[in-house]
């Protein structure tokens, strides 16, 4: 847990001096750094893509998850947390829905990345922290930039960072083993088609709810879990 804890430490310290900018900017130098913010989101989410082994599994987690998800309404749920943190920690802050979107935008930045769930594996199996360490860098970085643009909900970011990163930690020894190479490769690619949604609603290309595609990064293990005995299948017709 102490290099998820230095994790949370870098996204605070980089939350701050995003505020500490945000308070000095123009209108105009906020719109550059919100363009900025929505073009280095969408350069994370294609390499992440990239990652993917199984395009087919990939598509289909991602509208099946998707569908899941605004059925479920998984974002309003949690917009509607992120405005209970404002009013219960933060009244002073924006209002509830830009603070909200930002909670939301920098929990998915920070954990969907296969960078956390390796990471933690390695930091809870075997002690060893390098990959999160890297990770809260970069971290602290997007930080600055993500809370220049979007405010202070980006800092409480840092709740999904202790819960999900710790918990991977936590539970490394039987987590690792069940999700695989596969599994790592498919979570990647598909976190990032969330992260390039993120990039798409910074530069206002549409109005995508991010957050109710997240069962898809559930719904994409399912699929890796069959691919053993889906590939064989598949061979059988192949010339």
């Amino acid at each position: 847990m102490i290099a998820t804890i230095v994790n949370c430490i870098t996204v605070i310290i980089g939350s701050l001096v995003g505020l500490l900018l945000r308070k000095n900017m123009s209108p105009k130098i906020k719109e550059v750094v919100y363009i900025g913010a929505g073009l280095i989101s969408l350069a994370i989410g294609m390499q992440m893509t990239f990652e993917s082994q199984r395009i087919v599994y990939m598509a289909l987690a991602v509208i099946l998850g998707g569908m899941l998800g605004t059925a479920w309404n998984i974002e309003g749920g949690i917009m509607n947390f992120g405005g209970w943190l404002q009013r219960t920690f933060a009244k002073n802050a924006e209002s509830g829905s830009s603070f909200a979107q930002g909670f939301l935008d920098a929990s998915v930045l920070f954990c969907v990345g296969a960078l956390t769930i390796v990471g933690a594996i390695k930091a809870g199996a075997e002690g060893n922290y390098d990959l999160i360490l890297m990770k809260s860098v970069l971290d602290g970085f997007m930080a600055i930039m993500f809370t220049a643009a979007m405010g202070i909900g980006v800092m409480f970011s840092v709740i999904t960072i202790l819960v999900y990163q710790g918990g991977l930690t936590l539970l490394a020894g039987v987590i690792g083993p069940l999700i695989g190479d596969l599994g790592l490769a498919e979570i990647s690619g598909t976190g990032g088609i969330l992260i390039l949604m993120i990039g798409m609603n910074l530069l206002k290309l549409h109005d995508i709810k991010t957050g109710n595609f997240l069962p898809a990064l559930l719904v994409v293990l399912v699929f890796t879990s069959l691919d053993p005995y889906v590939v064989p299948f598949l061979q059988q017709f192949s010339f």
